[in-house]
């Protein structure tokens, strides 16, 4: 039998492969973009459907939690047992999803399409992470930022939808998401041959592992429930909640804002959202790769706190220079996101399926919250002293400093 190290050889010599990268971060990009459309129709249904902001917030509540909450379930589940299908399972859920949004006759057949979207969204994330752990090679930051450059990328497509589809078609034009989701099983199907065997070489190495366990009388992952490993995730989690409810008043509110306090009409609102956006998918692809020269702790501070100042002056801006201010925002908060979730696997790295769940999954579902919060406190108090009051979100990210050094972590290992 081979040994643990020849095996790891012959997994890492296999999955180092720039197509599968490519393949991943496109489904990745087919995946957000569904999940794009319900922000992006937001204005739509408002007007269709005569929804209030506090059910708007309910919405993105119901996108978030069902797609985030289940994700840290589906990645513990998969840690344990893995299946590359149910990678196309999950985006036929989205493809229902994409359905029932066009043809909802009311508020709560949305909310019930929006689940079934979120379900999608949690089966295909934490697969998709593994499967980019798989391939990523030594390159672990650069793996990742080219997964989420298309997450990202299927996000910032959200204002464009609005105006290209669902401004002209109405809320009939979501029906176009079922041609993305169709695209993504397609790749996925194509894709799964691969995972296949990738999947049995890592059985293998785990089960080496488990052998090896066995004799020493060690465990497998004691770094997860190490005290300084419980607190750095708790403190990651925390922080990335934070940075999800700013980003949640950005993506789902802030096209509002424009409206009422600048005028604009719905197609000149998502300008600005687009160039945040949009900076985002730079930002987040050259994040990865600076965390990989620069380290990840540095990356992350970097992101969250170099965005502060921009966010606090923003609700104050003239129009004029809301576009530049915003775009660099975008790229400054968004450089960390893909850092965030190999931070998490490098924390626990026995435990890849749970770690990218709970950066991805579990505390964007927290941010969920916030966006019924934003909701209902812009329906009570006004929806500019929100805006402003969130602007100060960013500056939470101070508390990155306290995160352990990934630089010491691999010094420590060397």
């Amino acid at each position: 039998m081979p040994s643990i190290a020849d095996s790891r050889k012959t997994v890492l010599a296999t999955a180092a492969v720039i197509p599968v990268l490519l393949a991943v971060s496109l489904v990745h990009l087919l995946n957000d973009s569904m999940q794009a459309v319900v922000p992006a129709m937001f204005t739509i249904l408002e007007e269709s459907l005569h929804l209030s902001y506090t059910q708007v917030g309910w919405i993105l509540f119901a996108l978030n939690m069902t797609s985030s909450v289940m994700q840290p379930v589906v990645g513990s589940y998969t840690d344990k047992r893995s299946s590359p299908y149910m990678l196309p399972v999950g985006m036929g859920l989205s493809l229902l999803g994409m359905l029932g949004i066009a043809y909802a006759p009311n508020f709560w057949y949305v909310l019930l399409s929006v689940v079934f979207i979120g379900l999608g969204s949690a089966i295909f994330h934490p697969e998709g992470s593994r499967i980019v752990y798989l391939a990523a090679g030594g390159r672990r930051g650069f793996a990742q930022s080219v997964y989420q450059v298309g997450g990202n990328a299927g996000s910032s497509l959200a204002p464009l939808m609005t105006v290209y589809i669902f401004a002209p078609l109405g809320q009939i034009g979501a029906v176009w998401g079922t041609v993305l989701a169709g695209l993504a099983i397609a790749v996925l199907l194509a894709l799964a041959p691969w995972y296949r065997r990738q999947l049995k070489a890592w059985e293998e190495i785990r089960e080496q592992r488990r052998a090896a366990a066995a004799i020493t009388g060690s465990t497998l992952a004691p770094e997860a429930s190490h005290p300084r490993v419980k607190f750095a995730m708790g403190l990651l989690i925390f922080l990335v909640f934070a940075r999800s409810w700013y980003h949640a008043s950005i993506s789902s509110f802030y096209q509002f804002f424009l409206k009422k306090d600048y005028g604009l009409t719905t197609e000149q609102a998502q300008i600005p959202l687009f160039l945040f956006l949009a900076a985002g998918v730079l930002g987040t692809f050259f994040g990865g790769v600076l965390s990989d020269r620069f380290g990840m702790k540095n990356t992350i501070v970097f992101s969250i706190v170099g965005g502060a100042p921009l966010a606090l002056i923003l609700p104050y801006l003239p129009l004029v220079w809301i576009y530049p201010v915003i775009a660099v925002l975008g790229f400054i908060i968004l450089s960390g996101f893909s850092v965030t979730v190999v931070y998490a696997q490098h924390l626990m790295p026995s435990k890849v399926g749970m770690a990218s769940g709970l950066t991805t999954g579990l505390a964007f579902g927290m941010g969920a919250i916030g966006a019924v919060a934003l909701g209902k406190a812009s329906d009570v108090f006004g929806l500019t002293e929100v805006m402003r009051v969130c602007s100060a979100l960013p500056v939470v990210g101070l508390l990155s400093l306290l995160l352990p050094s990934d630089r010491e972590g691999q010094r420590a290992k060397s």
